[in-house]
């Protein structure tokens, strides 16, 4: 063993000597101290950390950097020290052996260590310039502790005269410690990544990339943005790009890998095999056919689909999501845990120096005065080190947080375009979106408060621990306290979960309905149901805010509990302390060293119980999100795109469903397409049109048989998808843009007229769902959208349903037909026109899911199959319609179509001349259609020059930027939520909390003077009744205190939560009812999801987020001023400090809280564009998956994300770099609480211990409290959102009670204009103007004219949706201008365009009010046609319609919306466009209904199928918000000049 004298040497003393320490007279190290400990610290942590950061370096992917200044002085000062370190070490060693001079072992062993080290740092510095690492931690601490180290030879030298006796090692020393000092200047500086001079064109990198270690930790980097923040209101150019490292191109795949590879792990355990069973088919050959047997053979009726495997018996998938998060997130939170480990040890450092300060200044006389200084900084740099370590773990688990919510927002996007229709059943948009902007955000909130898991325990362990070192046996007894607290905690916990989900799920409903009352904003408000519809959303809102008051109620209790909880703890300790010690005494150092462990005990015992809430909220996100992702998705098999088959589309015994659980939609399907051909599909409504134009695309779960589709595809849904872009945008679809092809398009869809009328041109940006186009302008942009995109096969699903007659001919002629733009393409076209069948090339009829036949139209006509019996029916029904004055050659040309089919359906064979009507028929169309000098496919060819786009003005832009308010926030909006939350209550809450601060002040001066009273002190009284009543009497005020401090904060809890809770209510309630009032010209100018956001994110905020954060602001306000008050009380000369520490204080949050507060305005509006993107890429979904456009959609939101998470990372890395700052200030209040304690010469114990435990206190409470003022601020942000949607301009009053028209008004329904104009919006041009005439009482009348011509202007003009510009519309003597709204809602009906259904029971949908009985809605439904399939469905009228009615087919929601306008059955009856989705045949029996139900009516209809207005009374031909024509349907087709004619003729009707 080697010997301590032979290794130190003689004179070396001992490697550590408290006696020397100690009592000399400045801070004295041995020799040997100097040679082991203070080289052997620093440089072992060099060695220790080697292996990891050489893994670090040899596996990085940086970019060398190039060679710089800073590179080369860095490694030639190591160089400079290996080199001084060698030439010491070869004196001491000629010294040895020439002067015979004594030299120790630990000198060369230091000497030697010294070298490898100095070596070894030359050498990283090269591997770190190599590997792209622009600064070094690991370098910058070792260079640190050196620097730290050599202080003390520093001094020691110079004190010992060491110049005296050995002047070359004395001056060698000094340049040694300079150049460390140097060293160590030169690492808090980063390399440069460029050349000089040198920077990339438009990019702003993050400058936490380019910041050294030292940077880093103060957050230096930050500065430039603070200052940019103070000078002006930031804006989003102001910011710097987003850090790589947080980017989702970095953050996503490492997730979608181990996502991916966590449900292939668990997807072999799951059983999912579905079979089949059918009955075997008769496939007996069918020999005796005829003329009326179908092409196509019925599948048998006995086929029938079993499923085993169905949900109830699967197996649960495992997959586990939180799994998934460690693996990919461990590594981040270990790294943040490491820096809060070290924080917690560090926190119990500062007890024990107060320990050491308080027998210090009572022992003052005794002791070297330096030590009171030495503790003094000590405290100082504990502090220092504690808050540099709090704010690394904070930055780094809330960076890693936002970097989850990124991973899992992507992750549930991808999943919504890829999930099935039995998924899209269970989840709804709403729900969707707020899995997004709830569940997702709770993740990334969770994340930085995640280590009090594992923190608190350790805290607690180790506070008992010191306090059982101070107090000994006692402490147990305050355990046991604690003990019997946790059961009442979990109980709160657990009932606090339950309300949490509970919550979730009153949410989830409410921002659902909310979202489907703003989708059908425009039908509510044209049958006046806005007051039952917010009565149902206050419905869900008072469930929310009944289990926000339960919630509320334990919230109060949990603060009772945890305020009173470390009181008793430690009322517990020193009452069992005095009663069992042998002294019954309690001095000041026992007590408040004590007391700040039980201020650091306090931390983790209040903040359990709300981490077990806030793990408990984030455990239902977890499951919520996980469930979602693991739910079912479309399977990719379901279409084959085999390239080598003959036909472009191909469907063999295909059988499908879309659930299932649920009977095939379509069964026993067998159909080829061939290449360049166009097929008509028809079938009347729900017989399964758009169910085989699902299959094809593959949106239908296939059961069996096989699809195959060859080529790429392009596809116009039923109802038009259009997004909130320009036009220009819509078309192009993300294709590049060639102008002779987009102009083509544009003429070829009959769009440049409608582009000519819109301000901004093509540039002219779209609302949101296409809110400010018409029906048919929407319909031609989809269509437009589609040709563009140069597709092989073409997916049309009834396109031509929405538009003219006119503008049909056009498009059909054009377009789709032979001689059109898609001539070469393969087209399946889903159609009601029957005027189109004649020119295709085949024909597939549909019945009931089935394929009843399919051939050319000749060959079906040759069949008396249903569609030559369907064909007749129509055919039949129109000639008994006929006006008797119809031109002679037209009434020929049907009677020929009729003897024609007479001929088919009857039994006596064909006649002749009969092919050759058709003939002549489709000769006389194509000779109608222009020739089109090319096709699609070759105008790339030709050159031409782009068209330079048109400027777009500020009143095109449609949706306008979300308004962001500048400055701070007004002090009239804190006014608005106080008087929200009740004036006398805000100020009884204040005063109740002022009584309970004193009371807790009181106690703490209350225990100083009890620990200074000196008959206390005085131990030989230790057992007399006056010692011991004394000691009772301190107990029991100390006691009092307590008490009165748990019923204070009992009473301020329980009154501002409940009034928080109130006030959550009103401001809800305000904005519903004002948004409910909104003119419609607010819906179609603000995005859904901008106002959805104001439901979901900011009421959240009021509802759970404001209250905590108020309360804390307020508790941490009067703790600071309290902790002040004490620390003056105790040492006034503190005073003297507090002037300047305010000043730096001020101005820290001076600079902050303006770039803080503008950081959190923008992005709350950056929050908003995603959700609008989501909500409308799920409404697109099957657009978006059939062009194969999810990448670039993937990409868009991934865009709006990163922009997000930019804006909360600038955010979060400004509160780090307030954070540091103001507790460097609350570190300097404690070093002056110290410093006081050791210069002032009066000062008792108990005074010292009273004033520096609570200055221990300030530096967490400063910082909180300025968090928590700009927390408070940033969130009363939310209140000013809301109260921005409280004072939109609204419309007229609902009801005006002075002026309501006669209960029986209108009695006869007899409209008349006056020069009646208006616009849509302020600004906007006139679409009315000037309209008038006179339409007489149950006259019926037939509006026409071309898209944008203002036909549907007009009707919502009736119901004042619009208001006049001038002129009035009066109805049976009343000025409709002059009444209530809903006076005047409720007496007209409107049948409109866009079917619009909601969510809930076919009930609901049809009498949301609950007016009329049962037998008169099944009389409604009867007369709508609907009565046999309500009667089928299992649950009847109570049969829930999905979120917009999606589980019924667009035909069987224009039914629906019939039947609702036959309850109304008013005088007066809009019918706009109505029967623009359903099939012939349904159209005539709407029409027989309306003609029959509404006989006595004045009935308004604007029509495309101008044979539905024929019988009509009079036509208006609108042109251009112009009245052109007004007169009967004979009058004007009698002139062949009138507009009505020409329109007519393209019709084929005349």
């Amino acid at each position: 063993m080697v010997n301590i004298e032979e290794f130190c040497g003689k004179d070396g003393g001992a490697i550590w000597d408290d006696n020397l320490l100690f009592n000399s007279s400045y801070p004295r190290f041995t020799e040997c101290s100097q040679n082991t400990l203070l080289v052997w610290v620093p440089c072992g942590f060099l060695w220790l950390t080697l292996p990891i950061y050489l893994y670090s370096l040899c596996t990085s992917n940086g970019v060398p950097l190039p060679l710089s200044s800073l590179n080369i002085t860095k490694t030639f000062l190591s160089l400079v020290l290996f080199f001084l370190t060698a030439v010491q070490m070869i004196k001491e060693a000629s010294d040895k052996t020439d002067n015979g001079k004594e030299v120790s072992t630990a000198l060369f062993l230091a000497g030697a260590i010294k070298v490898a080290s100095f070596a070894l740092t030359a050498l990283l510095i090269q591997l770190e310039k190599r590997s792209g690492f622009i600064t070094s931690g690991i370098l910058f601490l070792y260079w640190f502790m050196m620097t730290i180290a050599g202080i003390i030879p520093f001094y020691s030298k110079i004190i010992q005269k060491e110049y005296d006796k050995d002047l070359f090692t004395f001056v060698m020393f000094y340049v040694y410690w300079a150049a460390l000092l140097l060293q160590l200047i030169l690492h808090c500086f980063a390399e440069k990544v460029t050349r000089r001079g040198y920077q990339p064109l438009g990019e702003k990198p993050c400058p936490e990339i380019s910041s050294s270690f030292l940077s880093r930790i103060v957050f230096w980097w930050v500065n430039t943005l603070v200052f940019s923040g103070y000078k002006k209101d930031l804006q989003e150019e102001d910011i710097w790009d987003l850090n790589p490292r947080d980017a989702n191109t970095s953050v996503n795949p490492k997730f979608s890998k181990a996502w991916k590879a966590e449900l292939e792990k668990w997807k072999t355990r799951e059983n999912t095999s579905v079979a089949f069973n059918r009955e075997p088919r008769d496939i007996q050959e069918v020999r005796h056919s005829s003329e009326k047997t179908p092409l196509l053979r019925q599948r048998a009726a006995t086929s029938e689909v079993e499923f085993r495997g169905t949900k109830v018996e699967k197996k649960k998938s495992k997959a586990s999501l939180f799994r998934v998060l460690v693996r990919v997130y461990g590594y981040d939170f270990l790294r943040a845990w490491g820096c809060k480990f070290l924080y917690d040890l560090m926190q119990f450092v500062s007890p024990t120096l107060l320990g050491v300060l308080i027998a210090y200044t009572k022992n003052k006389e005794n002791e070297q005065q330096w030590k009171g200084y030495v503790f003094a900084a000590s405290f100082f740099v504990v502090a220092t080190v504690q808050s540099l370590c709090f704010h690394q773990n904070f930055h780094i688990g809330m960076t890693t947080g936002m970097r989850i919510r990124s991973s899992l927002i992507t992750a549930v996007y991808k999943k919504s375009l890829s999930m099935n229709s039995e998924a899209k059943k269970q989840k709804t948009v709403g729900e969707i979106v707020n899995l997004m902007s709830v569940d997702c955000q709770r993740m990334q909130d969770l994340a930085g408060y995640l280590w009090m898991l594992w923190s608190a325990p350790v805290q607690i362990i180790l506070a008992m621990w010191l306090l059982w070192n101070q107090l000994g046996p006692a402490v147990l007894a305050g355990l046991g306290v604690m003990i019997l607290l946790i059961p009442l905690n979990m109980f709160i916990s657990i009932k606090q979960r339950k309300l949490q989900v509970n919550l979730m799920k009153v949410k989830d409903k409410r921002l659902k309905l909310m979202s489907e009352v703003l989708n059908g904003m425009k039908v509510l408000k044209l049958y006046a149901w806005e007051p039952s519809f917010q009565d149902k959303i206050l419905e869900l809102r008072n469930e929310e805010l009944d289990i926000l008051k339960k919630y509320a109620y334990l919230q109060a209790f949990s603060s009772f509990s945890f305020t009173c909880a470390p009181f008793l703890v430690t009322l517990a300790t020193f009452a069992t302390y005095i009663l069992t010690s042998d002294a019954h005494y309690l001095d000041a150092g026992k007590a408040f060293v004590s007391l700040s462990l039980f201020n650091i005990l306090r931390f983790p015992i209040n903040l359990l119980p709300m981490m077990v809430s806030y793990i408990v909220q984030a455990n239902v996100s977890i499951g919520r999100i996980a469930d979602f992702l693991k739910m079912g998705d479309l399977d990719p098999e379901n279409v084959q795109h085999n390239r080598t088959d003959p036909a472009a589309i191909t469907v063999k015994n295909g059988t499908f469903s879309w659930d299932e659980n649920l009977q095939p939609a379509l069964k026993g399907i067998n159909m080829s397409v061939g290449v360049g051909k166009l097929i008509a599909v028809v079938g009347q409504v729900g017989s399964g049109k758009s169910s085989l134009v699902s299959s094809i695309l593959g949106d239908m779960e296939k059961l069996q048989g096989r699809v195959n589709v060859k080529g790429s595809v392009a596809y116009v849904s039923q109802q038009a998808w259009i997004q909130n872009a320009t036009v220009q945008d819509n078309i192009l679809f993300g294709s590049e843009m060639n102008q002779c092809t987009y102009d083509d398009v544009l003429d070829a869809c009959a769009l440049r007229p409608d582009l000519e009328i819109l301000t901004g041109g093509d540039m002219t940006e779209i609302g949101e769902k296409g809110i400010n186009l018409s029906g048919g302008q929407k319909q031609r942009v989809s269509l437009a959208r589609a040709v563009y995109n140069n597709a092989d096969i073409y997916l049309l699903d009834d396109p031509l349903s929405a538009v003219d007659s006119h503008v049909g001919k056009h498009i059909f002629q054009k377009v789709i037909g032979s001689k059109g733009l898609l001539r070469n393409k393969t087209r399946l076209l889903v159609t009601h026109g029957i005027h189109w069948l004649p020119m295709v090339d085949s024909i597939i009829v549909l019945v009931d899911g089935q394929v009843s036949e399919m051939g050319s139209y000749e060959e079906l006509l040759d069949h008396d199959g249903a569609f030559a019996q369907f064909l007749k029916t129509y055919l039949m029904q129109d000639n008994d319609n006929e006006v008797d004055d119809e031109d002679p050659e037209i009434q020929e040309v049907k009677s020929k179509i009729l003897e024609r089919l007479e001929s088919v359906t009857s039994d006596t064979g064909t006649t002749s001349g009969d092919e050759s009507t058709v003939r002549s028929r489709k000769r006389k169309t194509s000779e109608s259609k222009p020739k089109l000098a090319r096709s699609i496919s070759t105008v790339v060819d030709t050159k031409c020059d782009k068209k330079p786009d048109k400027i777009t003005k500020e009143k095109d832009v449609l949706i306008q930027e979300e308004k962001k308010e500048e400055g701070s926030v007004k002090s009239k909006i804190f006014m608005k939520y106080a008087r929200a939350i009740g004036l006398i209550a805000s100020i009884l809450i204040f005063m109740l909390f002022i009584v309970y601060q004193g009371a807790s002040l009181g106690s703490n001066i209350w225990l100083s003077l009890w620990t200074d009273d000196k008959d206390l002190a005085n131990q030989t009284n230790a057992n007399t009744t006056e010692y011991q009543n004394k000691n009772y009497m301190y107990l029991g005020g100390y006691a009092g205190f307590g008490i009165g401090q748990a019923f204070m904060v009992m009473a301020y809890s329980l009154i501002a939560s409940l009034c928080q809770v109130r006030a959550a209510g009103k401001l809800h309630l305000n904005m519903l009812e004002n948004v409910m009032k909104g003119p419609m010209s607010f819906f179609d100018t603000t995005p859904i999801g901008r106002i959805v956001n104001r439901f979901s994110r900011d009421i959240e905020t009021i509802d759970t987020i404001l209250p905590g954060t108020t309360r804390i602001f307020i508790q941490m306000f009067f703790g600071t001023l309290g902790t002040l008050v004490v620390i003056t009380y105790s040492t006034p000369i503190f005073l003297s400090v507090i002037v300047p520490l305010f000043i730096i204080y001020y101005l820290s949050q001076r600079f902050y809280v303006p770039t803080s507060r503008q950081l959190q305005r923008i992005e709350s509006t950056t929050r908003s564009p995603i959700y609008n993107h989501f909500s409308e890429t799920i409404a697109g979904a099957a657009t978006i998956r059939a062009y194969g456009q999810q990448d670039r959609f993937i990409e868009t939101s991934v865009q709006r994300v990163d922009k997000n998470i930019l804006f909360y990372f600038t955010r979060i890395s400004s509160n780090r770099w307030l954070g540091t700052r103001l507790e460097f200030v609350g570190n300097l209040i404690v070093f002056a609480a110290a410093l006081f304690a050791v210069l002032s010469n009066d000062v008792s114990s108990g005074t010292v211990g009273l004033s520096v435990s609570y200055a221990l206190s300030i530096t967490s409470s400063l910082n909180l409290l300025v968090q928590q003022a700009s927390n408070l601020e940033t969130n009363i942000v939310s209140v000013e959102r809301v109260q921005e949607y409280s004072d939109i301009k609204t419309e007229a009053s609902w009801v005006m009670p002075f002026r309501r028209p006669p209960h029986d008004w209108p009695q006869t329904g007899h409209v008349s204009f006056h020069d009646y104009k208006t616009r849509y919006r302020e600004g906007l041009d006139l679409v009315l103007r000037g309209v008038t005439c006179e339409i007489q009482g149950g006259e019926k009348v037939g509006i026409v004219g071309r898209t944008g011509a203002g036909k549907s202007s007009l009707t919502v003009a009736l119901f004042r949706l619009i208001e006049p510009a001038g002129g009035s519309i009066v109805i049976d003597g009343q000025s409709i201008a002059n009444m209530g709204l809903h006076d005047l809602r409720s007496k007209l009906t409107i049948l409109p365009q866009d079917p619009v259904l909601f969510s809930g029971s076919l009930r609901m949908n049809l009498d949301p009010f609950d007016i009329y009985q049962d037998n008169q809605l099944w009389k409604a439904i009867e007369h709508a046609h609907l009565k046999k399939f309500v009667s089928e469905l299992p649950d009847g009228l109570m049969h829930e319609c999905g979120e917009g009615g999606e589980n019924l087919s667009v035909g069987q929601r224009q039914l629906v919306c019939l039947a609702r306008t036959l309850l109304r059955k008013t005088k007066i009856l809009i019918l706009d466009e109505a029967t623009a989705a359903v099939d012939m045949e349904t159209d005539d029996l709407i029409q027989n209904t309306i003609r029959t139900e509404f006989k006595d009516c004045t009935i308004l209809t604007i029509a495309h199928r101008l044979n539905t207005i024929m019988d009509y009374d009079k036509v208006m031909v609108l042109d251009q918000g112009l009245i052109k024509e007004f007169d009967s349907p004979n009058n004007l087709l009698k002139d062949k000049s009138t507009a009505f004619y020409s329109m007519a003729k393209d019709a084929n009707l005349v």
